[in-house]
């Protein structure tokens, strides 16, 4: 197949490309910055010569948009709006007008769309859709009016031969310098891999490998549009999340912080608290339905898993890095 990926350089993009190009499929790359022979130059807003490419592809993964890893500032959460709103919207009119529209578009969305809860989980039948929660910052509202427009693009955009689902994706947990994990781990390493204010918020993730059978999964089922949720099926209490990641690393204590220290903390890694303090508790219930088997649904095994991934992918990085110091 050929699958073209809008806003594929990213880590998610990276793990998409890599291993979707090993199972024998022609992946091209649209960026605003090309850097590897191949990829195709867009701005992720109007149209140009890269819409030739979705004209006569197969599928669709649209990943555009600004990383959330970042201060909500309010020019950065206008910019990751803008980003989400314009590409989705530049990729939907390019698959409108194509002679031969691919036949499936995926459109990256976030499980943070749903609610902050700890009592129940969220599932795409019975979620309750955020923004009017009380006792949480105003701003976080705003993150689910991103999530809103982000698939409202998908939704209207006029493609009655391209089947559209959006991929409310919770955090992807792969090896690679700069993605969730990592930071995680050198929390961990640091011994701050402890419980944030309690620690009793929910983290919803989904193991890289997963996240890509899973897109596979979705790009075969016909049957399946509209909002999926790809996260794995056993969310669980932050203070447990980082419990186990510290024991698949090796680290037995973790210093617990407070909401305050949590502020510092996000401001020293040019993040925010959102991210640490939002119960995401999420549950993929039509990939389950629809009989998608996980190969890690279990947090335990997955970081354990994980944590040989990245030692590995340090350890050839440090062979070529020495290789190329010798010669």
């Amino acid at each position: 197949m050929k699958i073209v990926i809008p806003g594929g350089t990213g880590q998610v993009g990276t793990l998409l490309r890599r291993e979707l190009t090993a199972a024998g499929h022609e992946v091209v790359v649209l960026s605003r910055r090309p850097g590897r022979p191949g990829d195709i130059p867009w701005d992720g807003v109007h149209q140009g010569p890269w819409a030739e490419v979705v004209d006569g592809s197969d599928v669709v993964i649209n990943l555009a948009g600004r990383s959330v890893s970042c201060r909500y500032t309010p020019a950065n959460m206008r910019a990751m709006m803008d980003s989400r709103v314009d590409s989705a919207r530049a990729v939907g009119e390019a698959i409108t007008t194509a002679a031969r529209p691919p036949r499936v578009w995926l459109q990256m969305s976030t499980a943070t769309i749903y609610s902050h809860r700890f009592d129940a989980p969220n599932d795409e039948t019975t979620g309750v859709i955020g923004g009017t929660e009380p006792d949480v910052p105003d701003y976080w509202a705003y993150s689910i009016e991103i999530a809103r427009a982000w698939e409202r693009e998908l939704e209207e955009a006029d493609t009655p031969r391209t089947r559209k689902v959006a991929l409310r994706s919770a955090m992807v947990m792969s090896p690679g310098r700069g993605g969730v994990l990592d930071m995680l781990l050198r929390l961990v390493r640091l011994g701050l891999g402890g419980p944030v204010a309690g620690g009793a918020q929910y983290v919803s993730w989904i193991h890289g490998h997963d996240f890509v059978r899973a897109v596979e999964f979705l790009v075969e089922r016909d049957d399946l549009s509209g909002p999926v949720n790809l996260a794995a099926p056993n969310p669980l209490p932050q203070r447990d999340f980082m419990r186990d990641l510290r024991a698949a690393w090796g680290t037995p204590v973790g210093l617990p912080a407070t909401r305050a220290m949590a502020e510092l903390g996000a401001f020293a890694l040019r993040s925010d608290t959102e991210l640490l303090l939002k119960s995401r508790r999420v549950v993929p219930g039509r990939l389950l339905a629809a009989g998608f088997d996980f190969g890690r649904p279990d947090w335990p095994t997955a970081a354990e898993d994980l944590v040989r991934r990245v030692r590995g992918y340090r350890g050839a990085h440090h062979v070529r890095s020495t290789a190329r110091f010798l010669n």
